[in-house]
């Protein structure tokens, strides 16, 4: 195996410091970011008993080697703190005919419910599954990033299972989209 190594040393951790010039607002901010479409994704954690999860837009693809994912969780919710605790989540990337848990999973259903929308089993890490998603992906966590109001976790994929069939659930202008056509 080869392996590529930077001609520079990287720090553990990323320090970020303040711009040198004024931020735009947050209304700003969130205008500006709505015209990014992006997959809507559930992202999950399991300790013991406790089933956590969140929608998320806030998702990309890290690196294939090794195959690896970056997810944006709020520093302060139970989500980042199991998922801290496990070092490990997974993500389901939904399919358009699954509105109804991006909504759940977005505070529209009461915690304790949430998994009651769609068909759950488990990865062999014990962490949950969506089933009949675009994608699924089970991560141990290789890194993070405090950014302030938020954590970066770099997952790397430890499983994945895709569905060809089935078509992505798009979020766009503060609304849900769908590609259709998928062949």
């Amino acid at each position: 195996m080869t392996s590529i190594m930077a001609d520079f040393e990287l720090p553990d951790t990323m320090r970020l410091h303040p711009a040198r010039r004024p931020l735009v607002g947050n209304a700003e901010f969130r205008a500006a970011m709505s015209a990014m479409a992006s997959t809507v994704s559930v992202v999950t954690a399991r300790r013991g008993d406790e089933r956590i999860g969140r929608t998320v837009t806030s998702m990309l693809s890290l690196s294939m080697n090794p195959p690896t994912i970056l997810v944006s969780i709020d520093i302060m919710s139970r989500l980042a703190d199991l998922i801290a605790k496990t070092g490990g989540f997974s993500l389901a990337m939904l399919a358009d005919d699954q509105q109804a848990i991006a909504d759940a999973f977005a505070g529209q259903v009461d915690a304790g419910e949430r998994f009651n929308l769609g068909d759950w089993a488990e990865w062999p890490s014990g962490n949950p599954m969506l089933l009949g998603a675009v994608t699924a992906l089970d991560c141990d966590v290789i890194g993070s990033i405090e950014t302030g109001t938020h954590v970066l976790f770099a997952g790397a994929i430890v499983e994945a299972e895709t569905t060809t069939s089935r078509a992505p659930l798009v979020w766009q202008r503060r609304r849900y989209h769908a590609l259709g056509g998928v062949d």
